[in-house]
């Protein structure tokens, strides 16, 4: 047969090799149930104990899989099942199963399939592609209610006994989570995105992937050679002798480069000439924190915790959000953890907030402007932030301040928490620092006049890009205009680091930017106090940085804050690095 080239969205890095492995999931639930329940009351009682044992069945294996996940890839994965096992006691998932059942007499098979496709849909709804994705876990859990009320074997996938490409119309979370990467090397799905638990989890598992390939995936046999590029999202289905061999070659050196880059991670971030660069992780929940600390990460530059609050069915209350801050600041072991209060909004809707739609939610009700809409949602976050502080060196960071009275009002409740927990005897850190993103560019211009009352800045450099250059980095037509190397962008960095110097504040970056190699030099060079990025990527920037010399990396800053194009920027940092020995 001839070779069939594959396009779909890359998810996780990695080339790999081997035969493919068709999964057909079987379809969830029996033979089909009546259309209504006879309308005696021991009828309905029946059913409802049905339900509720296929419920218990269903909670038992969640927590199986949670425990297996957690001891083979750490809480933080775990916790994709533990949600969907907490989706389970939501009141507005089971109960309402059981009142389908009491009210409509239909039988259990009915509620759960009504109910599931309910929930399903307002996910669906959103705008956000994150929040859209999670309609697949809740038919996740759906089908697992069906196969427990047919009395169906857990489903796995344990026929796979060799290295493979598992090839899949689309993955469960509970499916991924039983994958082992020693055999299932690859992966490729007709559906899915880039943000999908799936995703998320073969990152984690080490799998390369790829999600969304279509309907092109009909072309593969069981038994066919797949070349799957997880980083492009290309596959090639039967390749040739010189193709599947390029392949190979590829395999083996990511492999040598990844051990390579591992033992980088476990180094302190040191340039050539000996300067210690600080150099943080960005996270999205507490045990990412301790996988970030294994990685030799300096500390917690960005704790996203929407997170949170995005993966509940209901707002989190004070003893959860501490238990997760107090969580990282204990991973982290006195190294700073830095706790952005929650940026909600723009694409990161809440069902249970009933935000108001908005033809522009980027320029919107969002961030900071929710926070100080709804100050009791805030002082509780402040306040379970502020109990965190006593096991840690714990930070606060607001997002989205473009004026100087956002700050002081935010400033505001954070003392009016602090003296809420003094009333009530809790301990905090008194002298807990507390500083802002810098991603409006009105909070960039006037940076001299907020780094005389804030503690530090932090610079979110997809936000400003975004607002500096009118560029909506989602929208295919105009993303060839996002580009952190603009020298606008270039001069409002610039701005903010030395209005923090002048004032003997400091400044750290955790967007995208401060993970690209090729803005390392001119990072050092304009003087960044602190680099926060995806744990993944610490290894290659202290690769990168122990070939850099301050002095000259200055030097470099200075010449290219001259340029008055992206392409002139790129095109002096790649001249640079490659003076230095260094390739992309």
């Amino acid at each position: 047969m001839d070779t069939l080239y594959l396009q779909g969205i890359g998810v996780s890095e990695g080339v790999r090799i081997a035969p493919a492995f068709i999964y057909r999931r079987e379809e969830a639930g029996g033979a089909p149930a009546p259309a209504e329940l006879p309308g005696d009351p021991e009828a309905i009682r029946a059913e409802l104990s049905r339900l509720g044992e296929a419920k218990r069945r269903c909670a038992r294996q969640l927590e199986e899989l949670a425990a297996k996940a957690a001891e083979t890839l750490g809480e933080d994965q775990a916790g994709i099942v533990t949600g969907q096992r907490r989706l389970l006691d939501d009141p507005a998932f089971y109960p309402k199963m059981e009142a389908w059942v009491q009210e409509k007499r239909v039988p259990a098979e009915q509620a759960v399939a009504g109910i599931v496709e309910q929930v399903a849909g307002v996910f669906e709804a959103m705008s956000s592609d994150y929040m859209k994705e999670r309609a697949a876990d809740i038919r996740d859990i759906g089908g697992r209610l069906l196969d427990a009320l047919a009395a169906k074997e857990d489903r796995g996938l344990s026929a796979i006994t060799e290295r493979v490409i598992l090839v899949a119309d689309d993955l469960a979370p509970s499916d991924t989570i039983q994958l082992d990467p020693v055999r299932v090397v690859g992966l490729i799905t007709r559906a899915g995105g880039a943000t999908s638990h799936t995703a998320i989890l073969a990152r984690s598992l080490g799998i390369a992937a790829v999600v969304g390939a279509g309907s092109a995936i009909d072309g593969i046999a069981d038994g066919d050679l797949i070349a799957v590029d997880g980083a492009a999202g290309r596959c090639i289905v039967r390749p040739s002798e010189a193709e599947a061999e390029q392949s190979r070659l590829r395999m083996e050196e990511g492999e040598r480069e990844r051990a390579a880059l591992a033992r980088y991670a476990a180094r302190p971030a040191v340039t050539a000439d000996g300067t210690r660069v600080e150099l943080a992780a960005n996270i999205g929940t507490a045990a990412e924190a301790k996988a970030a600390a294994a990685q030799g990460a300096g500390g917690v530059g960005l704790f996203r915790t929407e997170f949170l609050f995005m993966n509940a069915p209901a707002m989190p209350g004070e003893e959860e959000q501490f238990r997760a801050y107090r969580e990282a600041a204990a991973a982290m072991d006195g190294r700073p953890v830095i706790i952005r209060t929650m940026d909600i909004g723009g694409d990161k809707a809440l069902p249970y907030l009933d935000l108001p739609r908005e033809d522009n939610p980027f320029l919107g009700y969002r961030a900071i402007r929710i926070g100080l809409g709804r100050q009791e949602l805030l002082k509780v976050q402040l306040r379970a932030v502020l109990r965190a502080s006593a096991f840690g060196n714990v930070k606060v960071m607001f997002p989205m301040i473009s004026g100087l009275q956002e700050w002081r009002e935010a400033k505001g409740v954070l003392e009016e928490a602090k003296e809420e927990l003094r009333l009530s005897g809790a301990a905090f850190d008194e002298r807990i620092e507390a500083g802002i993103m810098v991603e409006v560019p009105s909070a960039a211009v006037m940076a001299g006049a907020f780094a005389r009352e804030v503690d530090f800045f932090s610079i979110g450099t997809n936000d400003l890009v975004q607002y500096t250059l009118a560029v909506d980095r989602m929208n295919d037509k105009v993303a060839y205009l996002y580009d952190y190397f603009h020298p606008a962008v270039l001069q409002l960095i610039r701005q903010v680091i030395e209005a923090s110097h002048r004032a003997g504040k400091w400044t750290g970056m955790c967007g995208g930017m401060a993970g690209d190699p090729l803005a390392a030099p001119l990072l050092l060079g304009l003087g960044l106090d602190e680099w926060s990025m995806e744990a993944g990527r610490l290894g290659v920037i202290k690769k990168e940085l122990s070939a850099l010399d301050r002095e000259a990396c200055r030097s470099l800053a200075d010449s290219v804050l001259t340029l008055d194009t992206p392409q002139a920027v790129r095109q002096a940092l790649e001249e640079f690095r490659r003076a230095c020995g260094l390739t992309l």
